[in-house]
């Protein structure tokens, strides 16, 4: 794999920010690991932090990129701060950053596809919930997305634990997201099951927001919508995040005949 961390100016956000890109590289004398690249322009997963985090905590914290080595599979990790990947009320426009101005600079600067089939969409935490939120409100770009642990009901969020002053006031202007295109609940409601891209779920069952990821696939279930479900014994923490990043990457409806080696073999070495 190749390991670039690109720093760039942003137009919608009107800063300098960046992005962490694992880009697939084939390799035959690497010793514990084999790379691998697609046929033609690679599939491109989007992998979105959590709200204490940044573009490199993915990279830094779970092995990633060793897993992601043996698909042949681009990996672009973004840096939102704290923003819940949301146009904010008092802030930055980072809805639009990532789902506009983003998708359009990575096919500038790097060789990936740009087919819906091989464009996918994952995150933890907060990112569980952009991840949803991308994939429900633009379901026409993403062949899959996957939560983990994510903080999807935020709404119940607000009234029960109440996000932090800075985070609520800031983001969302002190209103709440119930009934608004920030509410996955809405969205799911809202959504063409047929249209829908395959979906997936997964939390620990020690998490504090684990009742809020069952409340969401029940809600996915009873609009018709397919999804992959994963409720394990875990907490909210990086040791339950790397096993779970390994296990969506094998999930991910990959196209094996993009693959120079044949097969979409999960973790190697």
């Amino acid at each position: 794999m190749a390991l670039l961390r690109c720093d760039f100016f942003s137009d919608v956000l009107a800063l300098s920010t960046s992005m962490t890109v694992i880009l697939p590289q084939q390799t035959t004398a690497q010793i514990g690991m084999t790379g691998r690249d697609a046929v033609g322009d690679p599939p491109v997963l989007y992998l979105l932090h959590g709200l204490s985090d940044d573009d490199t905590s993915w990279l830094r914290r779970t092995s990633v990129e060793r897993y992601a080595a043996a698909l042949g599979l681009a990996v672009v990790m973004p840096q939102v701060h704290r923003s819940f990947y949301t146009d904010e009320a008092h802030g930055s426009r980072y809805w639009t950053f990532l789902s506009e101005e983003l998708p359009a600079l990575v096919s500038r600067f790097f060789r990936v596809s740009q087919e819906r089939r091989d464009t996918f969409v994952a995150g933890l935490s907060m990112g569980g919930y952009g991840a949803l939120k991308w994939a429900l409100r633009q379901p026409e770009r993403f062949a899959a997305a996957a939560s983990m642990s994510g903080a999807l009901d935020l709404a119940a969020l607000q009234e029960i634990v109440e996000l932090r002053d800075d985070v609520d006031d800031r983001v969302f202007g002190g209103r709440s997201v119930a009934g608004t295109p920030e509410d996955l609940f809405w969205l799911i409601d809202r959504l063409d099951a047929t249209g829908a891209p395959a979906l997936s779920v997964s939390c620990g069952t020690e998490d504090p927001l684990v009742e809020s990821n069952r409340r969401c696939v029940s809600a996915l279930a009873a609009r018709g919508i397919a999804v992959d479900s994963n409720f394990s014994p875990g907490e909210h923490e990086w040791g339950y995040w790397d096993r779970e990043i390994e296990r969506v990457l094998r999930w991910l409806p990959l196209r094996s005949t993009d693959l120079e080696s044949g097969g979409s073999a999960g973790r190697t070495g």
